[in-house]
């Protein structure tokens, strides 16, 4: 069974850091995307960034490139977001998610892109307030 657990959310002031970490019980012997999501009150849930766990590039949303950095550590299978620069606009409960197992070649044709369609489970959530 697939579990994720955030951690690493908290307040901080526009122009401060965070780093989140998705502890995550999955797959051993294959490999899948990994992504993380957030969503604002009243808002759709938005990805962020994603990532192949057999390599590549990740991918981000354009509101997040050049400030935010998706890492994973595949000793610990911990899934990571470091997030500088955050503005207020940055608050939001962030989500953790991963996909069934994919192949490289399925990769090739769909990206682990930001798209929620992509991954098939989810974590509790983590939440991220960022004031002005």
């Amino acid at each position: 069974q697939v579990q994720l657990v955030e951690s690493g959310g908290g307040s901080v002031q526009a122009r401060g850091s965070l780093r989140l970490s998705c502890a995550a019980s999955t797959y051993t012997s294959s490999n899948y995307c990994m992504g993380w999501f957030r969503q604002a009150p009243g808002k759709e849930r938005e990805g962020v960034a994603g990532l192949y766990t057999g390599g590549g590039n990740p991918i981000y949303a354009d509101s997040v490139k050049g400030r935010f950095t998706i890492s994973r550590d595949s000793v610990k299978n911990t899934l990571y977001l470091q997030m500088n620069s955050l503005k207020p606009e940055d608050t939001g409960m962030y989500f953790c998610a991963t996909s069934q197992p994919r192949t490289i070649v399925e990769v090739m044709i769909a990206p682990c892109a930001t798209a929620a369609q992509t991954y098939n489970y989810w974590g509790q959530g983590t939440q991220v307030t960022v004031s002005s």
